[in-house]
């Protein structure tokens, strides 16, 4: 029967070519903004690192003194402090840990006409590869030996080996920076977290590090540093300012990983003991504020998805259900024009079922057609988002999930616009159509 519905839907189309254009065009344009902005909702979103984000947190402590701002912040510091981090690291009271900073330096590649160039750098320790599973397509990462001995050793991106080294294998080169030398003990395979979690004072979206190395080497080269950092005293006294040991700075991100939530709960109680002994030692003055963020936690904090692509989101699906809501007045108009055509086929024996699965069909049909033009209008969207200067711009990808939930929205909307039209057409009188004829 569904096939005799469609046939009828056809020649339906064929009769009323205007007025079935305008409900397939009204259905593509509202679920083409609805999917666009769906997109890339889902993107900022999605859980960066699903097989681990509810074991990789985030601490927080509250370094900062108390001085003249009698309000404290119900927030602690998004950041640690190197003397914070590096205790917390010594001390080693998760199953993994990470201190980190980001950086940029300039390599000196071999060659004299070879030009010098700058590459995204991460400074850490560690655990870090093992903790957020980046690819190591050969060699390895380095140990908390080379941690401790501040070892000139470095893990590089693929790119960043072809572009050095090109076929040659990297593993035991040297690299050259303006601070000194380094020497390549791993390589990584392609590897990029979006959003970038670990690290939020940078950019959050977009392409990865190319060159990984120890924290302490990074700090005894006298690397520079990038992302956001927060002072509340004076650090003119430290011999690397701002980025020594005891400066009154945070600037550090800390991660921990730990398996349970028993672990997650002891270890928010040990960042309590910690504040409270370093208040008792005069480092800390406010009193103890701690948090302890899993990853979509840390994101949520964040707001990682900007304000106006939620509210972009929310003004696209009312869209749609404006352009729902007249749908249902063309298919009333449409089916209603039908009436005699109904009474017709009552008479010879319909019931109103028939007449309902009918309009139904021919409401599907349409859908079926506004969704495959949607489709058109998302990517079109798309598009046009991908060449927007945000950093989450080129993000604006459409998958096959999301291409087969266009087709199936469409579908489902279009049914839910044609279920009074087919009520009302299914209640029309057969015998009052038949003395009007």
């Amino acid at each position: 029967m569904l096939g005799y519905y469609l046939q009828l839907a056809l020649r339906s189309f064929g009769r009323n070519k205007v007025l079935t254009t305008l409900m397939v065009v009204t259905i593509g344009i509202g679920i083409g903004a609805a999917m666009t902005t769906l997109t890339l909702y889902k993107v900022l979103s999605g859980d960066p690192i699903p097989e681990k984000s509810t074991r990789l947190f985030y601490p927080r402590l509250e370094p900062r003194t108390l001085g003249r701002d009698v309000s404290l912040d119900p927030e602690p510091m998004d950041q640690l402090t190197r003397f914070d981090a590096e205790e917390l690291l010594r001390q080693k009271r998760g199953v993994r840990q990470a201190m980190m900073s980001a950086g940029s330096v300039t390599i000196l590649p071999e060659g004299t006409a070879a030009q010098p160039f700058r590459a995204s750098s991460r400074y850490t320790s560690a655990d870090f590869f093992t903790m957020f599973n980046a690819p190591l397509h050969a060699g390895r990462g380095w140990s908390a030996d080379d941690d401790g001995a501040r070892a000139r050793v470095a893990v590089i991106g693929s790119k960043l080996a072809g572009k050095l080294f090109g076929d040659a294998d990297p593993i035991g080169r040297e690299i050259h920076l303006s601070q000194g030398v380094l020497r390549v003990i791993g390589v990584m395979d392609e590897w990029t977290l979006n959003p970038r979690f670990y690290d939020l004072s940078n950019r959050r979206f977009g392409g990865g590090e190319q060159l990984f190395l120890p924290f302490s080497t990074s700090r005894d080269m006298r690397l520079p540093t990038q992302g956001s950092m927060n002072c509340w005293g004076n650090s003119n006294t430290d011999a690397e300012g701002a980025r020594g040991l005891n400066a009154p700075c945070a600037w550090i991100q800390y991660w921990v990983e730990l398996e349970s939530p028993g672990q997650a709960a002891d270890y928010r109680k040990y960042l309590a003991d910690y504040s409270d002994q370093q208040r008792a030692a005069g480092r800390f003055e406010r009193p103890a504020n701690v948090r302890l963020d899993d990853v979509m936690g840390w994101l949520d904090y964040n707001r990682v998805v900007p304000n106006d692509v939620r509210m972009q989101m929310w003004l696209a699906f009312g869209f749609l259900l404006v352009c729902l809501l007249n749908t249902v007045g063309l298919l009333l108009a449409k089916f209603l024009r039908r009436s005699g055509e109904i009474g017709v086929r009552r008479a010879l024996g319909a019931a109103r079922g028939d007449i309902f699965r009918q309009c139904l069909a021919e409401a599907g049909a349409i859908g079926l057609a506004g969704g495959l033009l949607g489709l058109g209008f998302a990517a079109l969207g798309l598009w046009l988002i991908r060449q927007q200067p945000d950093d989450y711009a080129r993000l604006a990808q459409m998958d096959t999930a999301t291409l087969l939930l266009t087709v199936a929205l469409a579908l489902g909307a279009s049914l839910l616009a044609g279920l009074l039209p087919a009520w009302r057409a299914m209640q029309v009188p057969p015998a009052l159509q038949l003395k009007s004829q």
